[in-house]
């Protein structure tokens, strides 16, 4: 695949690249490599293991160019390997240049110059909805063609098996489904005869010359023009404050009535309706990408959507769905506060202790007789590599040897359920302790490193409980 990319850029810049660098893709399953020549001659190279996938990013992008919508130029392809070259955009996302200005005034501030930043995006914005919707050819949107009930089902189920579920949210599935029902019956009520941008948010505009340009619209399909704006001004981790959030609204309205006629009051009420379902959308990924697939930075992001959520509670939702109100008060209340707010409402602390078995079992710090012992020596033994027998479990070395043994991780993935189980009950009972234990020969690699790994993971994924280690052989 690289060779086939090194051939696209020299078919463009008449000779192959001096440096190949692989560039991080964050939740994409794409690859991404910058291929330069110098200074001046640098291409993106993309590959796509989704043929289908491929095919509508690279037929959008062609039909967006000819607009004059700033996209990256495709400067070659080669859809049979997945494979295809395009313009260099740099490294600076809209998110990127928020995030730098707020380390002077603080995370809840938006500075003037990010604001600025947000109303060029939603100036542009109505000209992918409603001019792209002219030219698209929606036979090639990928998965679907349109923000339809299929499509909104299929969100609003995202959210429900990969963060309600994995998170260990507790609900009342029919009377979910009944809400879920109720909310997409709303949503379908708006026109829905545009361009739907699908993933409209400020990792995904890039800023070249104080000016945002726009990646990432492969999942585009035809829809309502809410969702979009919506993705943007609830864009978790952007954190826009509310009043910001209003302005900017206005704004967008603005500039979409210079293409349309807009019911403003109409708007608004529809509006309403497309925060949920996007919020609920963003955060089934954030489990997903987070809890399943173990990329704990993902998980960030839910302090700030409980925040949103907790908002939204506030204001009030747009239709009765009492079920879905419960299920956001419990993610609000979890996740929603200050770390140790969370850890004050939960009062769950967890201990979690490594001992070798030589010495005997750990005595009982906390009084309460209970909690789990968990015996590492059938695993692997890093003792038994004289390179890894002077280190221990929180040195990287024995880390990765520990990580590619394939019973390490099914060992792992068995305590990590039972404890996780645990600690949600232990929340609900209002307990104040749980000690986890892990024993190994030595007391040094594997009980220290097991230690180390749910530490971590609680942590993140359980933000609300406070958690404290203790090794017996350190």
């Amino acid at each position: 695949m690289k060779e086939r990319l090194i051939g696209l850029f020299e078919d463009r810049f008449g000779h192959r690249p001096e440096v190949i660098l692989e560039m991080a893709a964050d939740g994409s399953t794409r690859q991404y490599f910058r291929l330069m020549w110098g200074d001046e001659e640098t291409a993106v190279g993309a590959i796509g293991p989704d043929r289908e996938e491929n095919r509508a990013f690279l037929a959008f992008a062609r039909a967006f160019a000819e607009l004059g919508l700033p996209v990256p130029e495709i400067y070659g392809e080669d859809r049979e390997a997945g494979v295809w070259l395009e313009e260099d955009l740099g490294d600076t996302t809209l998110f990127n240049v928020l995030a730098a200005v707020r380390v002077e005034c603080g995370e809840d501030e938006f500075p003037p110059e990010a604001e600025q930043l947000f109303r060029k995006a939603l100036s542009i914005l109505p000209r992918f909805q409603v001019l792209g919707h002219e030219v698209i050819d929606y036979r090639v949107a990928y998965p679907r063609q349109a923000f339809d009930k299929q499509s909104i089902r299929w969100d609003l189920n995202y959210f429900k098996y990969n963060f309600l579920k994995l998170a260990h949210i507790p609900f009342n599935e029919q009377r979910l489904e009944e809400d879920f029902g109720r909310l997409t019956e709303t949503l379908l009520e708006a026109d829905a005869d545009y361009f739907l941008y699908r993933d409209f948010q400020s990792r995904n505009i890039m800023i070249r010359a104080a000016e945002p340009w726009f990646i990432d619209f492969q999942g585009g399909r035809r829809g309502a023009l809410h969702y979009d704006v919506a993705s943007l001004l609830y864009d978790a981790k952007a954190n826009v404050p509310q009043p910001v959030r209003d302005r900017l609204l206005e704004y967008y309205l603005d500039a979409l009535s210079e293409y349309v006629t807009v019911d403003r009051a109409l708007f608004r009420d529809q509006y309403a309706g497309f925060v949920l379902v996007r919020s609920m959308q963003a955060m089934g990924a954030f489990g997903y990408r987070g809890f399943f697939e173990r990329k704990r930075h993902f998980l960030e992001s839910v302090f700030y959507a409980a925040r949103h959520l907790d908002g939204l509670l506030n204001a009030g939702l747009p239709l009765q769905l009492p079920e879905l109100e419960v299920v956001f008060r419990r993610i609000a209340d979890r996740w929603g506060q200050s770390q140790s707010s969370r850890v004050a409402r939960s009062g769950l602390e967890v201990l979690l202790q490594s001992f070798s078995y030589r010495d005997g079992y750990p005595p009982d710090l906390k009084g309460h007789g209970g909690g789990f012992v968990f015996d590492c020596r059938a695993l692997p033994n890093p003792h038994e590599r004289p390179e890894l027998r002077g280190l221990t479990g929180e040195d990287p070395a024995v880390a990765d040897y520990l990580e590619q043994s394939e019973q390490v991780q099914q060992f792992w993935e068995n305590v990590r359920e039972i404890v996780e189980a645990h600690i949600e009950e232990y929340v609900d009972r209002g307990f104040s302790s749980l000690t986890v234990s892990f024993g190994c020969t030595g007391g040094q690699h594997r009980s220290v490193f097991l230690v180390g790994k749910l530490a971590a993971h609680l942590r993140t994924g359980f933000p609300h409980v406070a958690v404290r280690v203790s090794h017996g052989k350190l």
